[in-house]
C-alpha cells in the first residue's frame, strides 16, 4: 500500500467579524473557523483542522490572517483559493496560499502581530460604518493619546490590561510600535507585539480613549501598568473596530505580504 504523502499549507484569511462567535469552533453558534474547515474538507475531499494565528473574538475583523492545515490531497492554488471560497459565505475570503515545511506553525512561528483600531471620532453617528468602527462622539485629543501610549513600548507586564478569564501563563508582552493619528473623522491606532493577552488591545484602547477625552490625568498610562490591576484601568472597547491587520514571520517561510494600508499617517486630512 502506497503511503500518501502530507504536506503542509498557509492561507490568508479575510472575514468580517459581525456575523460570528468569533474565530473559534463552538457549538450551535457560527464561528469563523467552523466555515473554512468545512470548506476546505469538501475541496480536499478529507475532514481538515486548522490552526490559526491568533483567535479573534466575536466581532473582531481580519485582513490579514494566517491559517495552517495538513492535506494528503493535490490540489491547484485556484482550488485552494477560488475553490474554497466557493463554498465560503460573503463574509469571508482566502486571499492566497502558499506551501509550506512542516516547521511551519501558524500560532507558533509568528513573531509578531499587528492590529488596527477605527474609531469614528464624529458627534454625528455613521450608518455605514456601525459595524466597523466604534463610534466616539466627543472630541478625542489624539496628541495627549500618543503621548501616553509610549510609556507602553516595550516589555512589560500587562496584567491592568488582560481580561480577568485571561488564561495566558504570563501577563509579559512586548509592544514594538504604538501609534495613534487622526484622518478627518477616524482616530487610527496601531499597535505591534510579539503577542497579545486576551482582550489587551481593547482594554488598552479603552485606557486611551479615556485620556483623549481628558478623563484621565496625565502619566495615568505609568500608573496602570505599575498598579498590575484590571479593575483600574478603562473600559473594554468594542470589538466591531479592532482589525488584525498582519502576521509577521520569519522571511524564509516567503509567505505572501497581503496586508491593506486602509488609512496611512500621511494621507491629507
Amino acid at each position: 500500500m502506497v503511503k500518501k504523502d502530507i504536506k503542509r499549507f498557509a492561507l490568508g484569511i479575510e472575514y468580517d467579524g459581525s456575523f460570528y462567535h468569533g474565530w473559534q469552533r463552538q457549538k450551535k453558534v457560527p464561528s469563523i473557523q467552523e466555515e473554512i474547515e468545512k470548506a476546505l474538507s469538501i475541496i480536499a475531499n478529507h475532514s481538515i483542522n486548522i490552526t490559526c494565528a491568533g483567535r479573534t473574538d466575536a466581532g473582531v475583523h481580519s485582513i490579514g490572517q494566517v491559517v495552517h492545515f495538513n492535506t494528503t490531497a493535490v490540489r491547484t492554488k485556484l482550488s485552494w483559493t477560488m475553490g474554497t471560497n466557493s463554498y465560503l459565505s460573503q463574509y469571508i475570503s482566502v486571499i492566497w496560499v502558499k506551501k509550506v515545511p512542516q516547521s511551519f506553525h501558524a500560532r507558533y512561528s509568528a513573531i509578531a502581530r499587528s492590529y488596527r483600531y477605527i474609531i469614528y471620532n464624529n458627534s454625528i453617528r455613521s450608518a455605514i460604518f456601525q459595524n466597523k468602527t466604534n463610534h466616539v462622539y466627543k472630541k478625542l485629543d489624539v496628541s495627549k493619546m500618543q503621548f501616553e501610549a509610549q510609556f507602553l513600548l516595550g516589555e512589560h507586564d500587562f496584567t491592568s490590561f488582560r481580561a480577568l478569564g485571561c488564561q495566558s501563563h504570563s501577563p509579559w508582552r512586548k509592544i514594538t510600535k504604538l501609534n495613534i493619528f487622526r484622518f478627518k473623522h477616524w482616530v487610527i491606532i496601531d499597535i505591534v507585539a510579539n503577542s497579545f493577552l486576551h482582550h489587551m488591545v481593547r482594554n488598552i484602547v479603552g485606557s486611551l480613549i479615556e485620556i483623549g477625552v481628558s478623563k484621565k490625568k496625565e502619566f495615568w498610562i505609568q500608573e496602570l501598568l505599575q498598579k498590575k490591576d484590571r479593575n483600574y484601568a478603562g473600559a473594554t472597547a468594542p470589538a466591531k473596530g479592532l482589525y488584525l491587520i498582519f502576521v509577521e514571520y520569519p522571511l524564509h517561510f516567503n509567505l505572501p505580504n497581503k496586508n491593506i494600508v486602509l488609512f496611512s499617517k500621511n494621507s491629507k486630512n
